[in-house]
């Protein structure tokens, strides 16, 4: 594809590294599987842990790391602090989702695109559009009762201010509430783990996006795929690369932007 062309269709800093052969591969594929990171939602403003201005600066601020507050054991011993991070870094603000999201609902709209197996807790692939999502780490729209296990949406919790501090506590038997988050020390739910295994297991196509695979089990499931058209979307190296048919180190956001109009779906 000559320049010209590549401008005519909008890419004027270039086109994005193998989107037109990624969008070969969308061509041809009709069981497509996303497996994303956090490096999906860091485009929409969402902190990861390890980037500069990321979670790991909260060490300064509360003495621990994002692993020991986000943990089963930290929630239960220190549940005030852990709401003071969690409402900090989780709940509120303007986060959108970006042209990554925007683009895997586009596949599936199109019948090309079965799941979205995200890491991520943030809801920004069903604000996209997308219907399919085996959030593996849970959600932060869902909150449930640890004594009588009523469950709760995040605008019956936090909506008009209510909870602005403290620990919320369930209006029926005043039990503390709990974000319907599997945090550190506690097992993914087995259920949306088995569905996501057999989405990448009949896929013909496996997209992985925004994610070092450095954290278990959920970044071991990907070995589940034995097709040949993995493509693997990373700003840095991985374990992984290695199995790749296509790497692109671009931003994930633009990669699959292009990659989806390449493939003539709008």
């Amino acid at each position: 594809m000559s320049d010209s062309e590549v401008k005519g269709l909008g890419f004027e800093n270039g086109m994005p590294e193998n989107a037109d052969r990624i969008a070969e591969m969308i061509k041809a594929s009709q069981r497509i599987v996303f497996f994303g990171g956090a490096g999906v939602s860091t485009e929409s403003g969402v902190k990861d842990y390890r980037s500069e201005d990321g979670l790991y600066n909260t060490v300064k601020e509360y003495g621990v790391s994002p692993e020991t507050i986000l943990s089963h054991t930290f929630f239960f011993k220190h549940t005030e602090t852990f709401y003071d991070f969690y409402r900090k870094y989780f709940i509120g603000g303007s986060v959108k989702p970006n042209k990554a999201h925007y683009a895997l609902a586009k596949l599936e709209k199109a019948g090309k695109l079965i799941g979205v197996v995200t890491q991520n807790i943030d809801g920004l692939h069903q604000m996209a559009g997308s219907r399919k999502v085996f959030e593996l780490h849970g959600t932060t729209a869902r909150y449930f009762c640890t004594k009588c296990y009523g469950e709760y949406s995040v605008d019956e919790v936090f909506g008009g201010g209510k909870n602005a501090s403290g620990v919320p506590k369930c209006p029926k038997c005043g039990g503390v509430i709990k974000p319907w988050v599997t945090l550190y020390e506690e097992q993914l739910d087995w259920d949306v783990a088995e569905e996501a295994v057999k989405a990448i297991k009949s896929a013909d196509m496996l997209i992985i996006g925004g994610t070092s695979l450095s954290v278990y089990p959920a970044g071991s499931y990907v070995q589940f795929y034995s097709g040949d058209r993995l493509v693997l979307i990373n700003r840095e190296k991985t374990h992984y690369d290695g199995n790749a048919n296509v790497i692109s180190r671009d931003k994930i956001g633009e990669v699959l932007d292009a990659a989806v109009r390449l493939a003539g779906i709008e």
